[in-house]
């Protein structure tokens, strides 16, 4: 069982997600990693004689807690996924340290990989936080999975307007065991999330929410979303460790919402935008610059939601496009140059209406639809 192994180089004092990699590209797999011998880890980029075999006797000292962590997740009811499950986010692949073991509750759903996180100040202002919530709601409502940290302020102001949409989705990432839930009076969000979408971590159980674990935790939230919303923030908020870590480390749009002049919590976004951030005063705006959706995470199958009744068979053809199932094929048929409202959409397709605006968020995203105002779309030439 690959996880076995996954976990005990998650669990292995002084080998992060980066050395990790290493090891298992060196060694040829995670199993192969964790019974590497020390002239195996000395060849490794990054280990030497001495570390080689400190890494030894931690990976050794690791294999005994795998056992105890494990029975710990199933008497949690949380589950553990490795870069070898098929369920290990998409996006998240690609970052340049992805997790070795993500500790989740709740289920990752395929329309999670159209995710954008909202970020911002834990101390935020009344602005701020109906801002967040604001937008929270519209991308929900959009098809959009909002992530965010779950931390006070921004954060939580963002999942609870993803959760305020009846279909919204929304993920927080945790800066600490999913068994030390921070902030602690967040803990009925919480409980929510992982009912509407998920909760996760990659720290181990008992790690409490250290200072160093948060930037960590940062990398997850964009490293998990097509692109970074920031609310609010001062010139050191952690927000803008996330804005800088999308846009240089991932390759993601990052997105600042503009502020008072005189707020000092606005500095952080009006920087961001002075640095080349696209200034967002509405969902459109945001939607525009999200830009199509990468070529290798985009496929026919990706998109399948079997829960919802299929599309009826005597749709108009389509001109061909490249990786649309036959849902979105369906709304494509009955798009035109001219504006379509999601209503006529809904009528004319038999879809459920928020499947509609799901599809087309996603057809939007691929570069087949344009969003005219918020609920209507024409289909790109």
């Amino acid at each position: 069982m690959a996880l076995r192994y996954w976990l005990q180089l998650s669990l292995t004092e002084g080998v992060g997600p980066i050395l990790s990699r290493r090891l298992v590209d060196a060694a040829g797999g995670a199993e192969a990693a964790c019974q590497a011998s020390i002239q195996l880890l000395n060849s490794v980029d990054g280990v030497g004689a001495a570390k080689a075999r400190a890494i030894a006797d931690a990976l050794r000292a690791a294999a005994t807690q795998v056992d105890r962590e494990l029975e710990r997740a199933s008497s949690r009811n949380i589950n553990l996924i490795c870069p070898d499950d098929e369920i290990y986010p998409a996006l998240l692949r690609s970052i340049p340290d992805p997790p070795t073991v993500l500790y989740t509750r709740g289920v990752f759903e395929p329309r999670d990989l159209n995710a954008v996180a909202i970020v911002g100040s834990r101390r935020c202002s009344m602005y701020g936080r109906e801002q967040a919530e604001r937008f929270g709601s519209l991308l929900a409502g959009a098809g959009i999975t909002v992530v965010s940290g779950g931390a006070r302020g921004i954060d939580s102001a963002a999942h609870r307007g993803a959760l305020a949409h009846p279909q919204g989705r929304t993920i927080a990432v945790l800066g600490s065991g999913l068994d030390m839930l921070y902030p602690p009076e967040n803990g009925p969000l919480f409980e929510q999330i992982a009912q509407r979408g998920v909760v996760i971590s990659e720290f181990p159980f008992g790690t409490p929410p250290n200072k160093e674990n948060f930037p960590r935790r940062n990398r997850l939230v964009s490293g998990l979303s097509r692109g970074v919303l920031v609310v609010e923030a001062d010139d050191k908020s952690g927000a803008l460790i996330t804005a800088r870590q999308a846009g240089d480390d991932h390759g993601r749009p990052v997105f600042a919402l503009p502020g008072r002049v005189d707020n000092p919590l606005s500095s952080g976004p009006h920087q961001l935008i002075r640095d080349g951030a696209t200034l967002v005063a509405n969902l459109e705006h945001l939607l525009d610059g999200l830009g199509p959706l990468p070529a290798d995470t985009v496929g026919p199958m990706l998109f399948t939601d079997t829960a919802h009744e299929s599309v009826p068979a005597a749709a108009p053809p389509v001109p061909s496009f490249d990786g649309v199932s036959d849902r979105q094929r369906a709304i494509l048929s009955h798009l035109g140059i001219d504006p379509t409202n999601v209503d006529a959409l809904v009528e004319s397709t038999a879809l459920p209406a928020h499947v509609v605006l799901q599809e087309l968020t996603f057809l939007t995203l691929k570069g087949h639809a344009r969003r005219i105002d918020g609920q209507s779309f024409t289909r790109r030439a």
